[in-house]
Order: C-alpha cells, then sequence, then structure tokens
C-alpha cells in the first residue's frame, strides 16, 4: 500500500524517474481496488463509483507512467504509443518492464542508486 499511496502523493509530479517497483505495485494495487468497485457498483446496478475512481487516480496513473518511462531513458511522450491498438499496449508493457538506466541521465539521477 506503501507504494500506491507515495503515487498519489506525487500525482502532478511528471518529472524525474520511478522505478519498475513504485510502477508495477502502483499498478497492481489499483487493478484491485478497481475490480472490488466495479463488485460493488455490479451490485448496486450503477457504474458511477468506478468511474469516479478512474477519473480520480486518472493523472497520477499517467504521471507515474511518464515517470517510469523516464527511469528507462525515453520521453513522456512514449505514453501516447498506449492509444495504438494491441501494439501501443505492448510496446508500453516492454519499455515498463526494461531495467532502469544505470546512473544519472537527462531525466534525473538513477533512483535505484547506482554509481
Amino acid at each position: 500500500m506503501e507504494w500506491y499511496l507515495t503515487v498519489l502523493k506525487r500525482y502532478s509530479d511528471f518529472s524525474g524517474r520511478s522505478r519498475r517497483k513504485e510502477y508495477w505495485m502502483f499498478i497492481l494495487i489499483n487493478a484491485l481496488i478497481g475490480f472490488v468497485i466495479g463488485i460493488v457498483d455490479g451490485l448496486l446496478g450503477t457504474l458511477i463509483l468506478t468511474g469516479i475512481y478512474y477519473l480520480v487516480v486518472l493523472v497520477p496513473t499517467v504521471a507515474v507512467s511518464i515517470r517510469r518511462l523516464h527511469d528507462t531513458g525515453r520521453s513522456g511522450w512514449w505514453v501516447l504509443v498506449s492509444f495504438v491498438p494491441i501494439i501501443g499496449l505492448i510496446a508500453i508493457i516492454y519499455f515498463t518492464v526494461l531495467d532502469s538506466d544505470v546512473g544519472e541521465n537527462e531525466y534525473g539521477p538513477s533512483v535505484k542508486g547506482y554509481v
């Protein structure tokens, strides 16, 4: 839960870098919360709670995705590739699974503590 809250606290920080663990733990917890809210919405017969939740986490999700791309040495504009059906999703998953750039890159120092 710590990783999830860290991303929410940095919701408007589109600069810097984020580790794989921070990104994927946020994605996992976000999916679990969305699943639970979806079940509650299904029981209520609405989609209001799910819609509100995903609107609330939209900016933090984009921000952590951009920081994750920065950590692999890519521009945050690569997030737009996710709008390309299937291939875009595969590309984003590939980029976010890659290990961090060693040392400092144009987006800041390594968050892994490499020298």
